[in-house]
Order: structure tokens, then C-alpha cells, then sequence
């Protein structure tokens, strides 16, 4: 009797373990398409800025853009490049209103059908630097305002074994974008008219009419209805997300808690901006939480990423390269295949420990590029090794911190001040980059005024990478694995972000 009871409850076990698997799988699905269509707002952004470090080498652009009719000073050459990350902190900055009062899924619409569109349609017609960077300023504010929301929309609407690789497809469309944006450059750069950059540009209206239309047809997040006292509305989000019928047990417990923490967080009063940066409220070490968000946010933007991106030809061919074009294409396909790994063990190794190994390779392919250039006596030698490792830190960037800010960021704030706290964090990232973006051809450039560094400047990305791994070690707290509502929990009860690894996330599966 007793061993057909306990044959009995085994084959329950294993029932419900399968029928779990199952629920898990379906919600997956959901979650993941979500995550891929909403991703086409990375997209955007790094299509742009594929753009701008190919156009700015096309023959028939420098000899029609710039002032003097030969080629970009070093200031044309800064402002181009760094006018689309202004746009991208102010329309950070000014997401919260937009996101909070309208929802995030018709945000999201707004910014890739109007105003991103309005801004390439600036760039398309333009034949001075001064219509480029109108268009690109315009442009650049529906990309911060996507890279406010987009993310967080992810976030709130996944569950949570696999909401970290959900936002890394944010991060890896940016590495399409990249991608795409050198291919079709390399097609039309030969071209000596200005169809050699107006259709690379152009394009960009179908990038974004497929974010428009494919968010027509995604559910609105279920926190975002939550914030707004309208319950049912959340539930048939909630519904359409896991693919589960209204009345399910586990859905109406994920739906309960969601409320509860929200009518929890509100009891305390209606938030503000400043409150992103006080404890209490049922908000725990706030202050840290800022810290880690900014901070993350600005050491991304400090690991000479961009550097690649924004001006690698230019900077592959002074290098001695001979086909710098190629290389720029063959960093950014490195960029696109090594984000890949970084989607898969997000939620498998978490967040900190992808920080904190993908810093260190970082910094330490960075300080070889330098010591290479510094050193090296053969040209050819030096330009090889250089790609080599240049390739080496893109593939350490791609696989950690390019997808894991984005994840952290999304994960450690509450339902009242969350959209308010990424919008913070985000507009960190494009100030920060916009910072870099201007003063990296002063650095680098030969001339007047300008420090002439060359490979010397990975000097400064390695030490930068070096001081970002010690500040995630001592910052970052593991939220792989925990619901949305269960971070400031964790908060609460971890003395530090060293133990954070510990803490488990309660066996309910929503």
C-alpha cells in the first residue's frame, strides 16, 4: 500500500514538473516575441550609428558637406557624430511623462512613427551639416525616448527566468542595426552622387514602420495598467503574455502580488523624481540603487565601445589598414555573433558575474591594443594585433556589459518610481556618450588643438574598464531568477551586493 502511494505521488511530481515545463515554455514564447519586436527601437539606434562612421568617409559626402568643400574639420566631425546623443538625453530624460501617462506600448509608436521619422526625413533631404545634425538631434530624441521605455517594457513584461535574455535583445538589435548599416554602405559608398548616402538613410523609414506596426499588435504591459488602477485591463494583459486563461491559479497570484506592491509603494504618497534617490516608501537603499544604475550606465558608455563605432574607419586607416572599410564591417558582425552567448547566460550565470568577467577581458584586450601601438616597431605587425584584440574586447563587451546594463537597470527599481529611475539611468548613458562622441576626434585627430593620442587612448578605455569592474564588484546586486516584485525584497534583506548571489527567489513560478 504504502510503495503504490509513494509510486502515486512520484507520478504527480512528475506530472506537474511536466506541466510546468510546459506553462513555462508557452510564456517563453510569448515573452520572447515581445522582446524581438519591441527590440526593432535598438535597431533604430544602432542603425544610425553605423550610418554616421561610414557616410562621414564617403567620398562624394566630404566633398559636399563639410564648410570648406574637401573634408569635416575636427569640429564638424565631432558634432555630427555627438549632436544624435544630445537628442538621446533629452528624449531620455523626457520619456517618464510621455511612458507613465500614455503607456509604454504607444510611447514606443509615437517615437519610431513621428518623431524618429520626422528626423530622418531631415537627414534624407539634407546637403549641409547643418540640416544633418537637425535631423540627427531629432532623430536622437525618439532614440532616448525608446531607450527609456523599450528595455523597461521588456522587463515588465517578462517572466522572470527570462527576462534577462528579453532585454539583451534590445542590445543585440543595436548590433544588427550596426551590421546592417555597414553592409548597405559598403553597397552605395563608391556611388558619386547622394544616392551614395540618402538611401542608406532612407532606409531607415522602413526600420522604423516595422516598429510602429509590430507593436500594434503587442499587449500593453501589465504593470503599466497596474500603475493606472485599471486591474482588469492588466489581467488580459497578463493573459495574452503567458498564454494562460483568466482564471488560472498562478496568473491571478502574479496579477495580486504585482497589485500589492504598487498599492504598498503608493501608500506612502505619490512619487517624484527625487524620490528615485530616497530610501523609504518601501523603497530599500534607493540611493545605492541610483548609484548602481548610473554608474553602470556611465562605465558602459567609458569602455571605448563606441570608439569602434563612431569613428573605427577612420581610425582603422590610420592605422595602416588597407581595407578599413571591411574592417569596420568584420567588428561589428564580431559585435552581432558575440551578443549571442551574452543572451544565453544572462539568466544562467546572472548579471553580476557577466559584469564582472566581461569587464576584465575588457580591460585587458584594451591595454594590449595600446601597448601594441606604443611599442611595435613593424606597422603591419602592429595593425594586426591591434584588430586582433580589438576584436577580442568587442567580444568580451558583446557577450556582458552591451546586454547586461540594459537587464540590471530594468531590474532593481520599483513599480512607482521605475520608469522615473531608468529614464535617469538611461540618459546617463547618452550624456556620457555624448561627451566621448565629441571629444574622441580631438583626441585622436592630428592637427591643431587636437591631441594626436592614436592607440594610446586604449590607455585610457583599459584603465576605465579596470575601474568599472571594481565598481560592479562592490555595486551590482543578482537579480537573475526573481520576479520584479521581489528585488526590493532582496534589497532589504542583503547586507551587500557580494551575498545578493544567495538569495532565492520563492517557488511560485510567476
Amino acid at each position: 500500500m504504502w510503495k503504490s502511494l509513494e509510486r502515486l505521488l512520484y507520478d504527480n511530481t512528475i506530472e506537474e514538473e511536466h506541466y510546468r515545463k510546459i506553462r513555462q515554455k508557452s510564456s517563453s514564447n510569448s515573452a520572447i516575441i515581445v522582446g524581438l519586436v519591441s527590440a526593432m527601437g535598438g535597431f533604430l539606434y544602432g542603425y544610425d550609428t553605423g550610418l554616421i562612421n561610414d557616410i562621414l568617409e564617403m567620398s562624394y559626402v566630404t566633398n559636399t558637406f563639410p564648410g570648406n568643400g574637401v573634408s569635416f574639420s575636427t569640429h564638424e566631425r565631432a558634432i555630427i557624430t555627438a549632436i544624435l546623443s544630445l537628442g538621446t538625453f533629452v528624449g531620455a530624460l523626457i520619456a517618464p511623462l510621455i511612458s507613465d501617462n500614455f503607456g509604454r506600448k504607444f510611447s514606443i509608436i509615437l517615437s519610431s512613427a513621428f518623431l524618429f521619422t520626422l528626423g530622418n526625413m531631415f537627414q534624407t533631404i539634407s546637403s549641409t551639416v547643418t540640416f544633418l545634425c537637425v535631423g540627427r538631434a531629432i532623430s536622437g530624441l525618439a532614440v532616448g525616448i525608446l531607450s527609456a521605455i523599450v528595455p523597461l517594457y521588456q522587463a515588465e513584461a517578462s517572466p522572470k527566468w527570462v527576462r534577462g535574455s528579453v532585454v539583451f535583445t534590445y542590445q543585440w538589435a543595436i548590433t544588427w542595426g550596426l551590421l546592417i548599416a555597414s553592409a548597405v554602405c559598403q553597397g552605395t559608398r563608391k556611388m558619386n552622387n547622394s544616392a551614395s548616402y540618402r538611401i542608406p538613410v532612407g532606409l531607415q523609414f522602413l526600420w522604423a514602420l516595422i516598429l510602429a506596426t509590430g507593436m500594434l499588435f503587442l499587449p500593453e504591459s501589465p504593470r503599466y495598467y497596474v500603475l493606472k488602477n485599471n486591474v482588469p485591463k492588466a489581467l488580459e494583459s497578463l493573459v495574452k503574455l503567458r498564454r494562460l486563461p483568466a482564471d488560472d491559479a498562478d496568473l491571478i497570484e502574479e496579477l495580486v502580488e504585482i497589485k500589492a506592491n504598487y498599492d504598498y509603494e503608493m501608500s506612502f504618497g505619490k512619487t517624484t523624481l527625487l524620490d528615485c534617490f530616497r530610501s523609504g516608501g518601501g523603497r530599500h537603499k534607493q540611493g545605492l540603487r541610483m548609484l548602481t544604475g548610473i554608474g553602470v550606465h556611465a562605465f558602459q558608455q567609458c569602455t571605448g565601445i563606441n570608439f569602434i563605432f563612431y569613428y573605427g574607419v577612420n581610425f582603422f586607416a590610420s592605422s595602416g589598414v588597407k581595407n578599413y572599410y571591411i574592417m569596420s564591417f568584420v567588428t561589428y558582425l564580431v559585435n552581432t555573433i558575440f551578443t549571442i552567448p551574452g543572451m544565453i547566460m544572462v539568466d544562467i550565470l546572472g548579471r553580476r558575474l557577466l559584469m564582472l568577467w566581461g569587464g576584465v577581458g575588457m580591460s585587458a584586450s584594451n591595454f594590449i591594443v595600446a601597448v601594441v601601438g606604443v611599442s611595435a616597431t613593424n606597422k603591419e605587425v602592429s595593425s594586426i594585433l591591434s584588430i586582433i584584440f580589438s576584436c577580442c574586447f568587442i567580444a568580451c563587451f558583446a557577450s556582458s556589459w552591451g546586454g547586461a546594463v540594459w537587464a540590471i537597470a530594468s531590474d532593481i527599481y520599483g513599480i512607482s518610481i521605475r520608469q522615473k529611475a531608468v529614464s535617469i539611468t538611461a540618459a546617463t548613458n547618452w550624456i556620457v556618450n555624448f561627451i566621448f562622441a565629441y571629444i574622441t576626434p580631438y583626441l585622436i585627430d592630428t592637427g591643431q588643438h587636437t591631441a594626436a593620442l592614436g592607440n594610446r587612448i586604449f590607455f585610457i578605455w583599459g584603465g576605465l574598464n579596470a575601474a568599472g569592474v571594481i565598481f560592479s564588484y562592490f555595486t551590482v546586486y543578482e537579480t537573475k531568477g526573481l520576479k520584479l516584485e521581489e528585488v526590493d525584497y532582496m534589497y532589504a534583506n542583503c547586507r551587500n551586493a557580494r551575498v545578493s548571489t544567495e538569495f532565492k527567489s520563492r517557488k511560485i513560478d510567476y
